[in-house]
């Protein structure tokens, strides 16, 4: 994967003219905001999935906070939603 990202690093302004060139050439001066625009979406989607990502991280470590204080507190855990745990942890804290 390294060289091919050490590719686009050594890329001047010539190859990049040509490279938009051939593309013009294939696709038509129609298509290309189309895929543009698509090119956007797509990277607009993935920042999306994984902010997603990251919100579930943030809650998995925050219920496994609260379940570790609960049985800290000898609260049984078992069976009981994250809203129930925690207001028996306030109770006897």
């Amino acid at each position: 994967m390294v060289p091919f990202l050490a590719l686009f690093q050594s890329l001047g302004v010539a190859e990049i003219l040509l490279i938009l060139l051939v593309v013009v050439l294939l696709f038509g001066t129609a298509k290309i905001p189309e895929m543009a625009r698509n090119l956007g979406r797509a990277k607009s989607e993935f920042k999306r999935g994984e902010q997603e990502g990251l919100s579930a991280l943030e809650r998995d470590k925050e219920e496994e906070t609260v379940r570790r204080r609960a049985r800290e507190l000898g609260i049984a855990t078992e069976g009981k939603s994250l809203e129930e745990l925690r207001a028996e942890v306030a109770r006897r804290a």
